[in-house]
């Protein structure tokens, strides 16, 4: 079938046909560890400045009213202001799941969840996690086709905004209803919200939260659109001048990856969930340190230098010890590492504004070198060597780190992340009834009723975080 479709109605079909029960229990049951996450990290970023600007412009344009809801804030616009700002916010403190298009959950999850609003119908756990699931698998495999991560964010591009968009359609597009013809112009038309620059990494601009908040609009208004009968590109997927791979891949395409295992390797299977409120690319140094002062039992008082030996990429992305603004902090490995040592981890309070300017901590960023090793691929985790004052020199190397497929963080793990980061804006009550509710959504009978509403309900505080 799929050699005799073009790509973009055999993805619709996909996505329209494929039967909940055809998704696999272990990749149900795994979405719905990450619809948590991504539900918490939406309900942090309600305090984030990104949330706070983005939510009184569209305020301030006479955008202030609707019917979905702002995690987290007490308030509503309509669905497609809610998926900017709450996609905007799960992306805001660097806390939400990695690995898919890259920053998957998102884009997905609050494009799902704003799609509630307009489905006319109720919606069941089971089938909005078997949505989420979809939508991950579509969100990835454009950035497949680019020659996946590296090819594509080494030039320029923030593949979260770029790829996230089709996976938020396809998201929708379920929920929604739309039928395979609809559901292709969905995809094609998902391709005019493809945007997002990494020159966000030169001065910590807010800038790259809003790329996930605009991809899952994008993804949603694609959807809303072919509903009513508008067009996209059908030949979006193919090898032609305008095509998304022609246009974003010219030298690195793959278009065989759009349709290939389809249905049989789901791409969720590879997302990490992140414990720490970093970049990615800071964890695997963060990891290896923790793991030899647990090993050896030695202190921060006890290091002399840590020498991070790094490929160029990773280098040149979080090589820098820049602490303000925060999202700079939260893409330097200096800072990072630094935090996790003097503060006992590297999570979002280790981050705030009155942690930044720490004499202990700008010590132990002193004490952090890197050694750039040209022969490292740019998906290389580094070398981390640690030097101590007694003049042992320690060696580890943590090629997946904790939160990745092979090396998960555990439940309760991510129940105490969850229930952190949503205590700092909703009461005790409201966080762990809403935790609750999201591990057991696969018995849902309206996802609406049953974690939307929880979502809606006025926040302990309007106070912004100490960014």
């Amino acid at each position: 079938m799929t050699e005799t479709l073009l790509k973009s109605e055999a993805l619709a079909r996909f996505i329209v046909e494929t039967p909940v029960s055809a998704v696999p229990d272990a990749m149900m049951k795994k979405a719905v560890r990450h619809i948590l996450d991504s539900v918490g990290a939406g309900v942090a970023g309600a305090i984030s400045k990104e949330a706070r600007l983005l939510t009184d412009t569209l305020r301030a344009e006479g955008e202030g009213s609707g019917t979905a809801p702002l995690w987290g804030q007490g308030a509503a616009m309509t669905p497609l202001n809610a998926a900017l700002i709450n996609g905007t916010a799960s992306h805001a403190f660097e806390l939400d799941d990695t690995g898919g298009c890259d920053h998957s959950g998102a884009v997905v999850v609050p494009a799902a969840l704003a799609a509630l609003e307009l489905a006319g119908r109720p919606v069941t756990g089971l089938e909005f996690i078997a949505a989420v699931v979809i939508g991950y698998d579509i969100a990835r495999r454009p950035l497949e086709a680019c020659g996946a991560y590296e090819p594509h964010n080494g030039a320029g591009f923030h593949s979260t905004g770029t790829c996230g968009p089709f996976g938020a359609a396809a998201a929708a597009a379920r929920i929604l209803g739309l039928d395979v013809r609809q559901t292709q112009n969905a995809l094609g038309l998902a391709s005019s919200f493809s945007a997002g620059l990494w020159a966000c990494v030169h001065d910590g601009a807010q800038n790259k939260r809003l790329h996930a908040g605009h991809a899952a609009q994008g993804g949603l208004m694609s959807a809303l659109l072919a509903r009513r009968g508008f067009t996209g590109p059908s030949k979006i997927f193919e090898e032609v001048w305008g095509g998304f791979n022609h246009s974003f891949a010219p030298t690195s395409t793959d278009s065989d990856a759009y349709l290939r295992e389809l249905g049989s390797s789901w791409k969720l299977a590879r997302v990490s969930i992140k414990p720490h409120a970093s970049c990615r690319s800071t964890h695997s140094s963060i990891d290896a340190v923790d793991n030899l002062m647990a090993r050896y039992g030695f202190s921060g008082d006890d290091i002399e230098e840590i020498l991070i030996i790094i490929n160029p990429f990773v280098y040149g992305m979080c090589g820098h010890s820049t602490r303000h603004p925060m999202n700079s902090a939260q893409l330097s490995i200096p800072y990072s590492v630094a935090a996790d040592i003097v503060f006992g981890s590297a999570s979002l309070a280790s981050f705030a504004r009155s942690r930044r300017d720490d004499p202990k901590l700008l010590a132990m960023m002193d004490r952090i070198h890197f050694e750039i090793d040209k022969s490292q691929k740019d998906d290389d985790e580094p070398i981390v060597r640690v030097t101590l004052k007694d003049g042992r020199v320690l060696e580890e190397r943590v090629p997946m780190p904790l939160g990745s497929p092979v090396n998960p963080v555990t439940d309760e793990a991510l129940l105490k992340k969850f229930l952190s980061v949503v205590g700092m804006v909703f009461d005790d009550e409201t966080a762990k009834t809403l935790a609750e509710r999201l591990m057991a959504l696969e018995d849902s009978d309206d996802v609406r009723e049953d974690i939307v509403t929880l979502l809606a309900r006025e926040p302990k505080t309007h106070d912004a975080f100490d960014a």
